[in-house]
């Protein structure tokens, strides 16, 4: 079963089963996904809709600290409730230490020396490696961490 057709299935479930949360979250993922296909006319394959999931929760989890700030508990606690829900339908995550260890590789089959200078150089081949298996977010602090490094 596709991503699609396990997002249908779960957003039936969610509505007999009464979960408000699952079942909105479900259809805004689900609508994200369909707005995305009609403006650009095209059928989303399943590397599409991850994207599209993990956009989702990344736009949930830049709230999540404005939400904490404000002192919003009540929205703080639904966002990540949210972001639960969402991560079922997205690959495991790689760790920093993993994340690490493909910086590694990549900067020495790229030859790039430590100095913050090499941050582009270094970014992008490691973005490709891991599209999709990692925060761009994490990838940036292991690399930066990478870099300074003595």
């Amino acid at each position: 079963m596709g991503l699609k057709e396990e997002l249908m299935s779960d957003f039936k479930e969610s509505m007999k089963a009464h979960d408000e949360i699952a079942k909105n979250t479900i259809s805004l993922a689900r609508a994200a996904i369909k707005q995305y296909e009609v403006d650009n006319r095209e059928e989303l394959d399943e590397a599409g809709i991850v994207s599209i999931l993990q956009k989702q929760i990344k736009m949930r989890k830049d709230a999540l600290a404005d939400f904490e700030k404000a002192g919003r508990k009540d929205l703080f606690d639904a966002y990540n409730a949210e972001i639960d829900v969402l991560k079922k339908y997205i690959p495991e995550q790689l760790s920093k230490e993993k994340i690490a260890e493909i910086v590694k590789e990549t900067a020495a089959s790229l030859n790039i020396e430590k100095g913050r200078q090499n941050m582009g150089k270094l970014m992008g081949p490691v973005m490709g490696k891991v599209k999709g298996l990692a925060d761009g977010n994490d990838v940036k602090e292991v690399v930066m961490k990478f870099l300074s490094e003595e």
